[in-house]
């Protein structure tokens, strides 16, 4: 259930892609937001049951205190450089490597296509924040502040976004994604830094999309 729940921002598992049609908005919507709230609830309980856990003696880092929800003015800094980077790079990919452009379009498709404007920011900030909570706020911390933990929780995160007309090169992409979020969580200590920074790039990313393909209709 897990695997299916735990997708990128704006491609989920439909039903309807199966059958080659478009989901309806409500589809979407409904689906973005019983998957970020399985996905967010899974980094809640995880970050709790480690600080438990932690206050108990166990030798268990405490998730909760290894990676807050503290801001400083740097952070800011911080998130602006993670999205033009992260931007600029899905921006040069789409351009230049034909198997990702195809994978990005072809899920994209189904997930977009029948969204009002405002909805954007649905599908772009809820799975974010949650994907963020449960990845770079639970499990890095979990196994570890360190780059073992970065790039395991990064290839994880990589694989889990295979599917629904994604390839291997788009599961390539999040795994790059992943580690970069991992990196900017470890020097900032602070999960606002990943969670705005990815909801932002998963905006950026699906209003590009939509400006592009009213270009080329």
């Amino acid at each position: 259930m897990l695997k299916t729940a735990i997708r990128s921002p704006f491609l989920w598992d439909l039903d309807a892609h199966k059958s080659n049609t478009i989901p309806s908005r409500t589809a979407v919507l409904q689906a973005c937001t019983v998957t970020s709230g399985l996905i967010a609830v899974s980094g809640v309980l995880i970050r709790q049951v480690s600080h438990v856990a932690s206050m108990e003696g166990w030798p268990i880092l405490d998730c909760s205190t290894e990676v807050s929800f503290s801001f400083e003015m740097w952070h800011l800094q911080l998130v602006i450089g993670l999205v033009i980077l992260i931007s600029s790079c899905r921006y040069l990919l789409l351009k230049t490597w034909p198997d990702f452009a195809e994978s990005s379009d072809a899920a994209n498709q189904q997930v977009l296509t029948s969204l009002q404007p405002l909805d954007y920011l649905v599908v772009a900030f809820l799975p974010g924040f949650s994907e963020e909570l449960l990845f770079r706020g639970a499990l890095l911390p979990l196994f570890g502040i360190n780059w073992e933990s970065v790039l395991l929780v990064s290839a994880l995160f990589g694989v889990l976004h295979l599917g629904s007309g994604r390839k291997y090169s788009f599961a390539i992409w999040a795994t790059f994604v992943g580690f970069v979020y991992g990196y900017a969580t470890i020097l900032s200590s602070s999960l606002v830094v990943p969670m705005a920074s990815h909801a932002v790039n998963n905006l950026v990313g699906g209003l590009l999309w939509r400006y592009t393909s009213k270009l080329s209709r």
